[in-house]
């Protein structure tokens, strides 16, 4: 049975395998407690968008460390898939985080991004602060590729917030930029 997922509810807990630093290694959702976690869904090794949509997050993956994030990509690939998609394309080669395999589904399935009848995943991505509570998650349809720029945006919003409680982030804020108290002062002025 899925899951309905909440803003501000726990993280689905998992345990799964994962191709991690050329080596086949067990991950769990509960091991990075304390740092924020981005899931990144993805469909299936060897296709078309998933590998620009993970090669810009390699990219990205030191500016997402130096802000205290850890990156688990997912799909319903074993981990040998992983390791041969690896193996074979310059682009996965540069990934440096867990490559997490759900061949069962049953990540998929906890968070909502299986399809039905197809065995693949959506395009997934959850924010988790260091607390494991979900923060922020979209949908994509496959067609459709994410934006790392955007997702880091998200993660400095979500931590500005966090370390600030009496303020929130108004749209496409970016860290230097003002932000809002909310407050009856604010009604009807913005």
């Amino acid at each position: 049975m899925e899951n309905k997922l909440e803003i501000n509810m726990a993280a689905p807990s998992f345990e799964a395998k994962a191709f991690y630093n050329g080596d086949i290694t067990s991950v769990k959702l509960a091991d990075y407690k304390g740092k924020w976690v981005i899931l990144f869904f993805y469909p299936a090794d060897f296709t078309f968008v998933c590998p620009t949509e993970l090669g810009e997050m390699a990219d990205n993956y030191e500016e997402f460390q130096r802000l205290g994030v850890e990156i688990l990509s997912v799909s319903t690939d074993t981990v040998f898939a992983h390791k041969a998609w690896h193996d074979n394309s310059d682009t996965i080669q540069k990934i440096k985080f867990p490559m997490v395999a759900d061949p069962a589904g049953q990540i998929c399935n906890a968070y909502g991004t299986m399809i039905p009848m197809e065995g693949l995943s959506l395009r997934g991505t959850f924010i988790i602060d260091p607390d494991g509570i979900l923060k922020a998650f979209e949908m994509h349809d496959n067609s459709i590729g994410r934006s790392a720029k955007e997702l880091l945006r998200k993660i400095k919003a979500a931590q500005f917030v966090r370390e600030h409680g009496d303020q929130v982030c108004p749209a496409s804020w970016e860290p230097g930029k003002t932000t809002l108290k909310p407050g009856l002062d604010l009604v009807g002025k913005i």
